[in-house]
């Protein structure tokens, strides 16, 4: 991770595809494309690599939530449960659907716990946001189970985790709906885009229509076909579909070099007593773009990391301090005010953010750090990784 670290003449030769013989709008055109289609080309990889029924590929990650949300019915007043560790498009696409985030605590894991679930259900609960942060998976028996016990939507945000899976299935296809990203430095890089996964086809259908204006994509003149819903423009381009054609055949490899590389790290730093290991519920189906490890105290990890830091060891996350992916930083997310959208009665409802606790999940973030995996690294950048650690815990 990132994909774009193996970047070569393949993805070239798909976007001079493109440039030589097809057309960059994902639709129509037919005349000028010359059978060119790599959204649909991707899309069709997806879906037999995975396993799942339908992939809809559109501009971001971030995209690809927001379409999720709407295809599967959760808008306006409706509660929808999300970590506080995560990136926080996963809270952003959900005010922009209306829906109320809430927060739950996360266990060692680092994705929602079961029992933080159950303690945030109310009547006005619609869905999960599962977010598998990090490249790897939670639960996933226990949390289906809830949805299934609740009849709530579960929403995966695979958007780190492309190739992880949990007991043979990819992460992603396992709850009504799932996203990826592939942006610039997701496992997968199309540069910038996005798929929503379902193997739901009234859900895919609302997808594939909302982000397009709501097309109905039934006719071959797009002025001619019909808008049976509202929708939005949310297409990815033909150009990145065509680097993510060339990127997802690398998939194996990714995966691959990123699991041997993230075994050699890990097994060097099992020698020291204060490190312990994210729990993984299904370690064989880790994607492994990332190495968590817990520091006895918040004080400790950050030792290690300014540690680090000396050592000049790049891509190392102390993600309670960061402004991206957690909650107690998130200051538009503190200040949020209700939203105009929402009938007055939902608005009184609406948590105060600013008085938002989550303890255990700050106990566990505020002990976590965690280190890229590349796949550029050489046998020497991994030993000097090794060697930067030994220095710093034996100090």
């Amino acid at each position: 991770m990132p994909g774009f670290e193996i970047f070569d003449e393949s993805e070239k030769e798909q976007i001079n595809e493109v440039m030589d013989k097809g057309f960059t709008f994902r639709y129509n055109f037919d005349g000028m494309r010359n059978d060119v289609w790599k959204a649909r080309e991707l899309e069709g990889m997806i879906c037999e690599t995975l396993d799942v029924k339908h992939a809809h590929l559109v501009s971001s990650g971030t995209t690809a939530l927001t379409t999720a949300l709407m295809a599967a019915g959760i808008g306006a007043g409706d509660e929808v449960i999300v970590p506080p560790f995560t990136f926080v498009a996963s809270v952003e696409a959900l005010v922009f659907a209306g829906a109320i985030p809430i927060f739950a605590e996360i266990d060692e894991t680092l994705t929602l716990s079961p029992e933080g679930i159950e303690a945030v259900i109310t009547p006005r609960t619609k869905a999960i946001n599962f977010v598998h942060m990090c490249g790897s998976m939670g639960k996933m028996d226990e949390i289906k189970a809830i949805c299934d016990k609740h009849n709530l939507v579960l929403l995966e945000d695979a958007c780190q985790a492309t190739g992880a899976s949990y007991k043979g299935k990819a992460l992603g296809t396992i709850g009504q709906v799932g996203t990826f990203s592939f942006d610039s430095v997701k496992t997968i890089s199309c540069g910038e885009g996005g798929a929503v996964l379902t193997n739901d086809s009234n859900i895919y259908k609302n997808a594939h229509m909302f982000a397009d204006h709501g097309h109905d994509h039934m006719g071959m003149d797009r002025g001619a076909e019909s808008h049976p819903i509202m929708g939005n423009n949310f297409r990815i381009s033909e150009m990145n579909a065509a680097v993510g054609v060339a990127q997802w055949r690398k998939l194996p490899r990714i995966l691959e070099t990123q699991r041997k590389n993230k075994k050699v790290l890990k097994d060097a730093l099992k020698q020291y007593p204060e490190v312990t290991f994210r729990e993984l519920p299904d370690e064989a189906g880790d994607n492994a773009g990332f190495l968590s490890i817990f520091l006895p105290t918040e004080t400790r990890a950050r030792e290690v990391v300014a540690g680090l830091a000396e050592q000049k060891v790049p891509a190392v996350f102390y993600w309670y301090a960061n402004n991206w992916h957690y909650l107690k930083n998130w200051t538009h997310i503190h200040n949020m005010t209700a939203s105009a959208k929402l009938p007055i009665e939902l608005i009184a409802d609406r948590p105060d953010y600013t008085q938002i606790k989550t303890p255990k999940s700050d106990a566990i973030i505020s002990r976590t750090v965690s280190m890229l995996i590349q796949l550029s690294w050489t046998e020497e950048d991994i030993q000097s990784r090794i060697d930067a650690f030994a220095t710093v815990f034996n100090q």
